[in-house]
């Protein structure tokens, strides 16, 4: 499961050539060609990244990047501005907005495929990492092994992703809804009670003798990856 792209672009063409790229390095991708559509698709899922063109139609591109920074759950949220519009006071423009880096058609798609990396390693390097580490727990994206204090875990195929989207965000507490979206994708349509079985499963799978649960249960609200693991984990004087 790659890093999650949002692109918020009108002309289909650019828009099919970023998604075949960007799925060919490995992302998850999700397009919108409205900026009204991509605020309503922003506030059901938030992704690791968006690029966000600057004419759209219903909402444009800058005033949808000033409601992105106004909202607590996407202030943080990476974002790379795409405009023909090459100004110097433009790209000022869209900076001062909050765009974190601006980029003028036409451009290199190998240019921007690297701005993306840069950009989420600097942003969210755990979704870049091959290796995810929390406490005696390592999971390994590249040979879909989980390894428990030295140990090999057996985890199936929806569990190991439900595992790798916790561990991403350690102390986030992810709603069924949100998990669902997630790990199970938008286009699936099954009962939030599915969470819990495949939690459980999780739970059964990691959890070994004499050693805590990192998978939190929030009543209410849903499941966290407990950021307190990874300390309490350490041998005593490390």
């Amino acid at each position: 499961m790659g890093p999650r792209v949002l692109i918020v672009e009108d002309e289909e063409p650019l828009m099919l050539l970023l998604r075949y790229n960007l799925e060919s390095e490995g992302y998850e991708v999700d397009s919108v060609s409205r900026g009204d559509e991509a605020e309503i698709r922003l506030r059901e899922q938030v992704p690791d990244i968006v690029l966000l063109d600057w004419m759209l139609p219903g909402l444009s591109g800058i005033e949808l990047c000033r409601r992105i920074r106004a909202r607590t759950e996407t202030e943080r949220l990476p974002v790379i501005m795409l405009t023909a519009r090459g100004e110097e006071g433009d790209r000022i423009r869209g900076l001062s907005t909050g765009a974190d880096d601006y980029i003028v058609k036409p451009f290199s798609v190998p240019e921007l495929l690297a701005r993306v990396r840069a950009l989420l390693r600097r942003a969210k390097p755990a979704h870049i990492a091959t290796l995810l580490r929390a406490g005696d727990i390592e999971l390994d994206r590249e040979t879909h092994r989980v390894r428990r204090a030295g140990q090999e875990l057996h985890l199936g195929p929806t569990e190991f992703r439900l595992l790798e989207f916790l561990m991403q965000s350690p102390g986030r507490v992810f709603s069924r809804e949100h998990l669902l979206n997630a790990v199970w994708g938008h286009d699936v349509y099954i009962d939030e009670r599915t969470v819990d079985v495949h939690v459980g499963r999780l739970r059964k799978a990691i959890n070994l003798p004499r050693k805590p649960d990192p998978i939190r249960t929030v009543r209410g609200a849903g499941y966290s990856f407990d950021e307190t693991f990874a300390r309490e984990e350490q041998p005593v004087g490390a």
